[in-house]
C-alpha cells in the first residue's frame, strides 16, 4: 500500500501520490450504475456490489473493513468552485423598452444593489461543462486545502473521523468524485445548472490518482456520518460568506439535470451519493413508504395549523397617525339649462346644431376618413332604434324588448359606427354591452366574455359589415360559435340594413332614472369577467362631474387615444363630449403603432384643447419625436393621463415634459387622473388656473409600503418609490380610505388602504352577482369604535392609496396587482419596474414582463414571466435572471418562486397589445406556458414548511369524521327538505298531482308559455301557454273516454314526434287516468307489439289513430326536415 501523506499547506495532499488515471470504461460503468440507481432500476445492495467490483483493482481492500463501506462512503470536503466562464455579450440592436416603468432613480438603485452583490463576490450562473467532453482526468488536480474552512454554509460533515491521521485528506475525495462523476454528465452538457466547487490548485502533473484512491479508502473505512446539514441558501446572499464559498443558484432548463455531491440517506439509512437535490431525494424517500398509512393516522388533524405560522417582525413600521376623516369634494354646480338626460342632450344638439362636428375617424395613415355630425348621429341612432324594435321580429313576437341586453362588437378603428350603435340602443331602451372583437376561437379571455354574455342573456350582436367578414366562419359560412359563447344573431348596422322610421314613430326620450343604461365588462385578478351596470342617472352625473372638473365648453376639440368602448375613453370621448357638443378626434391603436407622433400632430393641426392619453403613448412619442420638429402643443390646456394611478407613470410625465416643454407644453397642463370600472372617475388634477392646488410629489419607502405604512424617504435610498398625486376628489363625491381586508375600518392618516367613493356617478352593481355586489358597492366604512361614518354606502375602487397634503389623492397601486407574501404586500408593477431596470435593460423583448402570484402552502409566491429577445443566448438568459433575483431581493426583500423566459411574441395579448396577465397565469398553472429557460427558487420564498408531525393531545372533530370514513362506518346521511315546506301558503299543499297543478296554473297564470318549439335555426315557431295546454288536454281526454272507451289504468301507446302536439296528449292521459307508453321512433319490436293486442300488458290495449305527420315513422322513412326543441326520453314506459 502506498505511503499515506498528510496534506500540507500548499501541496494539497497530492505531493507523494503515484498512480494512473481510471480507464474510460471504468468511468462509464460507474456512470451507468449511478443512473440505474437514481432511476430505481437496481437496488442499493446491487449497486454497492457492482461498484465495489469495478473499483476492486484500484482501491485495495483494507483488512477488517467492509468493502461496501470503502466503495460507497464519501466524506464531503470543502466546497469547490470552478471558475465561471462567461461569454462576451453580443451587441444588440436598439429596441423599445416599456418606459411606463422607467425611473432613473430606480435604475440607479437597482444598479447599486447589484454592485453590492458584486462586492460580496456573488457569482453568475454558468453553463456546466461535461468533464470528459472537454478534458481528461489528468487535467484535474486535488484542491488546495490550505484555506479550506468549515464555516457555516459550507457543505461539510459534522461527524468526526475515528482515525485522526486521515482528517487532512478530507478534500481529496470530492476531487476524485468529480472525476468519476464526469462521465455521467456527458449526456447533460446542455444543462445550465451550476454546482458548488473550489478553485483547483496549481497544476501538479505528478499527482497520482491511485494514492489518492488509497487515502480515500482509508478515510472511508474510518468515516462515520453523524449528520448532514442542509445546503446553504445560495440566492439571497444576505450573510457575508467566506471567500472560498461560492454560493450558486440552482437553475433549471426544462427538466433539472444537475446533481448535488452532498451525502444523502435512503429510507433505510444507507448513505448514497444522489444525482438529485436533497429535497427531491426526500420526496423519493416519502414515496417509498407504504401507500396506505395506518388507520390511526387518519384520526390526526392535518390542516393549516401544521404549517409554520409567520411571526410578525417586532421592528416592522406601524401607523402612528390619527384616524382620517371623510374627504368631501366640491359641490356640483347648478346649471340652468342642463339637459335632464344624455339622450335629451343628443336630441337637442342633433336638431339645433345638425352640422356641428361630433367625431372624426382616422385611418391607419392618419388621414381623416369620415366626420360624424350631430345631425347624422341623431338620425342614424333613430333609424337603428326603430329597426331593432320593429324590424327584427319573428312571426309570433319581436326579437327584442326594452330592457334586453345587446352586444356591441366593433373594432378599435371604427368609433363612428360604435357611437351610432351605442346611442341607438339607448334610444330603443336596450342595454348595450360593448365587448372586444373575437379574432380567433382561442383569444385570451374570450371564454370569460362568452360567460358574461350568457349570464346577461344576450341574443343579438351588432357589428359592421367589414367586421363581420373578418370574424371566424363555420363551414356553413355563418359566424362561428366561439367557445363558451351563447348562440347569437349577428346584425349589421350599415346604412343599407336600417329602415326609415315611420312618420308617427318617435323614440322615447325620458329623464335620467335608476334603470340600467349600459354594462361595462371588467376582468378580475383571477381571470373571471364581470359586468358592471351603469344607470342613466350615474351616466348623467358622471358627465356633469367631468364637465365641471375639466371645465369643458361647447365646440372644444378633444384628441382621444384611448379605447372608446370602456373606461375613460368612453366617459370623455363618447358621453361627456355629446353632453357639451364637443368635437372628438379618435386616434386608432393601429395608427399609434405605425406613427406614435400621430396624436401630437392632430393636436397641432386641430388646435385641440384637451388630449386624453396614457403614459404608454407619451413614451412612444418620446421615441419618435426626433423625426418631427415642427409640432406645437401650446393649444393644450389639459393633457389627461388616464393611467395616472400607476405610480410609475410619473417618469413618463417628467420625461415628456422635459422634451416638449420647449415646444409649447406647459407644466401645469399635465393632469393625471385615477379611475376604476366600479367607481368611474375617482380624482383628477385640475390646472392651477382653475383653482386647483399645485401638484404634489413624494418619495416613499417601499419597505414601509409593504407593511401598509407611509414613510417618507429620500431618493438616495435604494428601496424607494416616487409617486405623484392624481388630483382632487371629483365634484359631488366623498372619499375615504379603509383597510384592505376584514371590516372596513377607516385607516390612519399615515396608512395605505383601499380608496372608497360615495357619489351619484358610480356603478350600481355586478350584473347578476348579488353577493360580491354587496361587498363592493354597498360598503359602509366604520370608525375604530365600530360606528358607521355615514348612512350612505360607499363603493370600493380597487385603488390603494392615501390622502396627502392639500387634500390631494395619492395612489400607490391596485388591488388586482397586490401580492401578499407572508405578512407583507408587494405590488406587481413595482416588481416589473425593478426587473426592467436590470442591466442589460434591453434584454426583455419590448419590455413585455408579467408578474403575478400563485398560492403554494396557503401563501402567495411571486412568479415572473418575460419575453426574451430572439438573439439572446442561454448564457445571457441565466445571467440576466440571476441579476433579477438579486435586484428583487435587495430592493423588495422578497424571494421569487419562479422566473421563466419565453420566446418573443408568445405571451397572450390583451386587446390593445399589452400582456393578458390572467391568461398567462392560467397557462403557467396548466403547464402550457412552454418556457425556454426557467429558474426555480422555492427554497428562498417557501418559508412556512409543514411542522414535524407531533403526537396530538386529543382527537379533534375532523379526525373523527375522516377516521370513521376510512374505517367504513356510516356516520351521517343527507336528506332533502320536505316538499310541503317549500311554500308557506296552505293552498299550495292541495295541488299534489300534475293534473291539479296544470288546472291551477291555467287559472292563475294562463298566458305563461310552458313549451316553446324551435326550428333548426333556433327560431321560435310556436308556443303553448298554460291555458292552451289545459284546454287541449281536456278535449283529448274527453275523446279518449267517449270514442276509445278507456278505463282508468289502461295502457295507451303514444306515437308522436318531439313537438308541441305531444304535450297535450300526455296531459290528457293524466286527466283520464290512463298509463302511457311513449316513443319517438317505432322499431320492429314495437310494431309487432302494437299488431298483437295483449302483448304489452295483461290489460286492454288500444291503438290511437296516428296523426298524418307521424305516418313516416310507421313506414320507416325519415322525415326530411328535423325538429329541434322539446325532447322527451324515448322508449317504453314501465
Amino acid at each position: 500500500m502506498a505511503e499515506r501523506q498528510r496534506g500540507g499547506g500548499g501541496g494539497g495532499g497530492g505531493g507523494g501520490l503515484e498512480a494512473g488515471a481510471l480507464p474510460p470504461d471504468v468511468r462509464e460503468g460507474l456512470a451507468e450504475l449511478e443512473l440505474e440507481l437514481s432511476e430505481g432500476d437496481i437496488t442499493q445492495k446491487g449497486y454497492e456490489k457492482k461498484r465495489a467490483k469495478l473499483l476492486a483493482r484500484y482501491i485495495p481492500p483494507i483488512q477488517g473493513v467492509d468493502p461496501s463501506l470503502q466503495a460507497d462512503s464519501r466524506v464531503p470536503g470543502s466546497s469547490q468552485t470552478p471558475a465561471a466562464s462567461s461569454k462576451q455579450q453580443k451587441a444588440r440592436s436598439a429596441n423599445a423598452r416599456d418606459e411606463r416603468f422607467r425611473s432613473d432613480v430606480h435604475t440607479e438603485a437597482v444598479q447599486a444593489a447589484l454592485a453590492k452583490y458584486k462586492e460580496r463576490k456573488m457569482p453568475m450562473p454558468s453553463k456546466r461543462r461535461s468533464v470528459l467532453a472537454h478534458s481528461s482526468v489528468e487535467t484535474y488536480t486535488p484542491p488546495d486545502t490550505s484555506s479550506a474552512s468549515e464555516d457555516e454554509g459550507s457543505l461539510r460533515r459534522q461527524g468526526r473521523l475515528t482515525s485522526t491521521p486521515f482528517q487532512s485528506h478530507s478534500n481529496v475525495e470530492p476531487w476524485l468524485h468529480r472525476v468519476i462523476q464526469g462521465s455521467s454528465t456527458s449526456s447533460s452538457a446542455s444543462s445550465t445548472s451550476s454546482h458548488a466547487g473550489g478553485k483547483p490548485a496549481a497544476a501538479s502533473n505528478t499527482a497520482p490518482a491511485a494514492a489518492a484512491a488509497t487515502v480515500l479508502a482509508d478515510l472511508m473505512a474510518h468515516a462515520q456520518l453523524d449528520n448532514h446539514p442542509a445546503p446553504p441558501d445560495v440566492t439571497t446572499g444576505l450573510v457575508e460568506l467566506p471567500s472560498r464559498e461560492r454560493p450558486q443558484v440552482a437553475s433549471v432548463r426544462g427538466v433539472p439535470r444537475g446533481y448535488s455531491s452532498s451525502m444523502l440517506e435512503t429510507a433505510d439509512g444507507v448513505p448514497v451519493n444522489s444525482r438529485v437535490s436533497s429535497k427531491i431525494q426526500q420526496l423519493l424517500n416519502t414515496l417509498k413508504r407504504p401507500k396506505r398509512p395506518p388507520l390511526k393516522e387518519f384520526f390526526v388533524d392535518d390542516f393549516e395549523e401544521l404549517l409554520e405560522v409567520h411571526q410578525p417582525d417586532p421592528n416592522q413600521p406601524k401607523p402612528e397617525g390619527s384616524q382620517m376623516t371623510v374627504l368631501q369634494g366640491e359641490p356640483l354646480g347648478v346649471v340652468s339649462n342642463w339637459p335632464p338626460s344624455l339622450l335629451a342632450a343628443l336630441q337637442h344638439w342633433g336638431t339645433t346644431q345638425p352640422k356641428a362636428p361630433c367625431l372624426t375617424a382616422l385611418d391607419t395613415t392618419g388621414k381623416a376618413i369620415y366626420t360624424l355630425t350631430y345631425g347624422k348621429l341623431w338620425s342614424r341612432s333613430e333609424k337603428l332604434a326603430y329597426t331593432l324594435l320593429n324590424k327584427l321580429a319573428s312571426k309570433s313576437e319581436p326579437l327584442l324588448k326594452p330592457g334586453d341586453r345587446v352586444a356591441l362588437v366593433f373594432p378599435n378603428s371604427d368609433p363612428v359606427m360604435f357611437m351610432v350603435a351605442f346611442y341607438g340602443c339607448l334610444l330603443a331602451e336596450l342595454i348595450p354591452v360593448p365587448i372586444e372583437v373575437p379574432l380567433t376561437r382561442k383569444d385570451a379571455g374570450s371564454q370569460q366574455i362568452g360567460f358574461l354574455l350568457g349570464s346577461c342573456g344576450v341574443t343579438l350582436a351588432l357589428t359592421t359589415d367589414a367586421c363581420q367578414k373578418g370574424l371566424p366562419k363555420a363551414p356553413t359560412g355563418e359566424v362561428a360559435t366561439f367557445k363558451g359563447w351563447p348562440r347569437l344573431v349577428w346584425f349589421v348596422i350599415d346604412g343599407k340594413h336600417l329602415a326609415k322610421p315611420a312618420k308617427d314613430w318617435h323614440p322615447p326620450v325620458r329623464d335620467a332614472s335608476a334603470e340600467t343604461a349600459y354594462i361595462e365588462y371588467k376582468t378580475s385578478k383571477e381571470g373571471s369577467t364581470v359586468g358592471i351596470t351603469i344607470s342613466h342617472a350615474s351616466m348623467l352625473a358622471q358627465c356633469h362631474a367631468l364637465t365641471q372638473a375639466c371645465s369643458y365648453s361647447e365646440a372644444e376639440t378633444l384628441t382621444n387615444v384611448l379605447d372608446f368602448k370602456r373606461d375613460a375613453g368612453l366617459w370623455h370621448g363618447v358621453l361627456t363630449s355629446v353632453m357639451n357638443r364637443m368635437h372628438v378626434v379618435s386616434i386608432p391603436y393601429a395608427l399609434m403603432k405605425v406613427n406614435p407622433l400621430s396624436w401630437i400632430q392632430k393636436v397641432c393641426s386641430y388646435k385641440a384643447r384637451v388630449a386624453l392619453v396614457k403614459s404608454r403613448d407619451m413614451h412612444w412619442s418620446l421615441l419618435a419625436q426626433r423625426d418631427q420638429r415642427d409640432v406645437s402643443l401650446s393649444s393644450l390646456r389639459m393633457l389627461i393621463v388616464a393611467d395616472g394611478a400607476n405610480p410609475w407613470s410619473v417618469s413618463s410625465c417628467d420625461a415628456f415634459l422635459n422634451v416638449f416643454q420647449s415646444r409649447g407644453l406647459r407644466p401645469e397642463v399635465i393632469c393625471p387622473c385615477a379611475s376604476s370600472s366600479e367607481a368611474l372617475t375617482v380624482a383628477i388634477r385640475r390646472p392651477p388656473d382653475s383653482g386647483g392646488p399645485p401638484p404634489g410629489k413624494t418619495v416613499l419607502s417601499m419597505n414601509g409600503l409593504s407593511y401598509g405604512v407611509i414613510r417618507v424617504d429620500t431618493e438616495e435610498k435604494l428601496s424607494v418609490l416616487t409617486v405623484q398625486d392624481v388630483g382632487q376628489v371629483m365634484p359631488g363625491a366623498s372619499v375615504c380610505v379603509v383597510k384592505v381586508e376584514g371590516t372596513p375600518y377607516l385607516c390612519r392618516t399615515d396608512e395605505v388602504g383601499e380608496v372608497c367613493v360615495h357619489s351619484g356617478a358610480t356603478g350600481a352593481a355586478y350584473y347578476g352577482l348579488v353577493g360580491i355586489t354587496r361587498n363592493v358597492f354597498e360598503t359602509v366604512p366604520v370608525t375604530a369604535g365600530g360606528v358607521p361614518i355615514s348612512d350612505q354606502p360607499f363603493t370600493r375602487t380597487g385603488l390603494l392609496g392615501f390622502i396627502g397634503p392639500d387634500q390631494l389623492v395619492f395612489v400607490v397601486g391596485k388591488l388586482d396587482g397586490l401580492m401578499a407574501v407572508g405578512l407583507r404586500r408587494h405590488s406587481a408593477d413595482d416588481v416589473v419596474a425593478t426587473a426592467l431596470a436590470v442591466e442589460p435593460m434591453k434584454f426583455v423583448y419590448r419590455g413585455r414582463i408579467a408578474v403575478f402570484s400563485v398560492t403554494v402552502l396557503h401563501d402567495d409566491r411571486i412568479v415572473l414571466v418575460a419575453e426574451q429577445r430572439p438573439d439572446a443566448s442561454e448564457e445571457d438568459s441565466f445571467q440576466w435572471m440571476s441579476r433579477v433575483l438579486q435586484a428583487i431581493d435587495s430592493i423588495h426583500q422578497v424571494g421569487v418562486y419562479c422566473l421563466a423566459l419565453v420566446p418573443a411574441n408568445t405571451l397572450p395579448k390583451a386587446p390593445l397589445g399589452g400582456i393578458h396577465i390572467s391568461e398567462t397565469k392560467q397557462r403557467f398553472l396548466e403547464g402550457t406556458l412552454h418556457p425556454c429557460n426557467v429558474l426555480m427558487c422555492p427554497h428562498t420564498c417557501v418559508t412556512n414548511l409543514p411542522k414535524p408531525r407531533q403526537k396530538q393531545p386529543e382527537v379533534g372533530p375532523a379526525s373523527m369524521i375522516v377516521g370513521n370514513l376510512v374505517a367504513g362506518k356510516r356516520i351521517a346521511q343527507a336528506s332533502g327538505r320536505d316538499v310541503t315546506q317549500l311554500e308557506d301558503n296552505d293552498q299550495a299543499r292541495k295541488f299534489l298531482y300534475l293534473a291539479d297543478v296544470l288546472q291551477w296554473r291555467a287559472q292563475t297564470t294562463p298566458d305563461h308559455p310552458l313549451f316553446l318549439l324551435l326550428n333548426a335555426k333556433g327560431t321560435i315557431t310556436s308556443a303553448a301557454t298554460c291555458v292552451q295546454l289545459h284546454k287541449r288536454a281536456e278535449r283529448i281526454a274527453a275523446a279518449l273516454g267517449e270514442r276509445g272507451r278507456l278505463n282508468v289504468g289502461d295502457h295507451v301507446a303514444l306515437v308522436y314526434p318531439p313537438g308541441k302536439k305531444c304535450e297535450p296528449v300526455l296531459r290528457a292521459h293524466v286527466y283520464g287516468g290512463c298509463r302511457r307508453e311513449t316513443t319517438d321512433r317505432i322499431n320492429t319490436v314495437l310494431l309487432q307489439a302494437l299488431q298483437r293486442p295483449g302483448s304489452l300488458c295483461p290489460g286492454r290495449e288500444h291503438h290511437i289513430r296516428m296523426q298524418s305527420e307521424c305516418s313516416h315513422l310507421l313506414t320507416g322513412h325519415r322525415r326530411p326536415r328535423p325538429h329541434h326543441g322539446i325532447r322527451r326520453h324515448a322508449g317504453l314506459a314501465p
